[in-house]
């Protein structure tokens, strides 16, 4: 999390639904929603274009102010909703927090550095877990954890619980056992047992049933 947190400024709405939240977006806007903290939730609308921008980048709490009010309050980015195809942000849910609270977070990782183990024939690295799951002050919020494989050999392996976090302050709740990089050396495939059998067989012509034969194995002149 940056020193400074961004200020998104809103317009309460008190009309809701899909009809309504579409002509928001057709006018530039973010329809979203403010929950939390023991008050009632707040549909509000905030400009699309400075809103997504900030939240694509990987900040997750802003300083939230409504129009017509002098009161700031901070929020944390809870769920995104997306179009059809996955791609564009169409609505947003923030909860209401206070910069002292201690929140359950998912965090990115980011591998960085070269593993010499892939130097060897047939090695390549597995990264199974993705993301780590901390408890960290809002203030300590990370927008993704680097991970050195710098010095993975071939056959090793970085558990989630040998990453080391940002702050003292932050707590691991993934399991610690889980891979998060792992230099695996891939054995060649055998042979197929019909492409040895065709190379290794006797390549001489098959025998014709009932043909007869002298005893070097001609056809007799005169015979068939």
């Amino acid at each position: 999390m940056s020193d400074e947190t961004h200020i998104l400024k809103a317009q309460a709405r008190e009309r809701t639904g899909s009809r309504y939240c579409k002509r928001i977006r057709e006018s530039g806007g973010l329809p979203a929603v403010v929950y939390g903290h023991g008050r009632d939730p707040v549909s509000i609308t905030l400009n699309a274009k400075d809103a997504i921008k900030h939240i694509t980048k990987g900040e997750k709490v802003f300083e939230l102010t409504l129009e017509g009010s002098d009161a700031r309050q901070h929020v944390l980015v809870k769920d995104l909703q997306f179009d059809y195809l996955g791609t564009n942000i169409v609505h947003a849910d923030f909860a209401r927090i206070e910069l002292t609270d201690r929140i359950n977070v998912s965090v990115p990782l980011r591998l960085v550095g070269d593993a010499p183990g892939l130097k060897t024939a047939g090695a390549i690295m597995t990264h199974p877990v993705t993301q780590l799951e901390l408890n960290c002050l809002v203030t300590n919020l990370p927008s993704f954890i680097e991970v050195d494989v710098s010095g993975l050999e071939a056959g090793s392996v970085i558990h989630a619980g040998e990453v080391k976090l940002p702050k003292d302050t932050m707590k691991l709740l993934s399991d610690t056992d889980g891979v998060v990089a792992h230099v695996v050396v891939q054995a060649e495939a055998p042979a197929e047992e019909g492409e040895e059998a065709q190379v290794s067989g006797d390549a001489t012509e098959p025998e014709v049933m009932g043909e007869k034969k002298d005893d070097e194995g001609e056809k007799k002149e005169g015979e068939g």
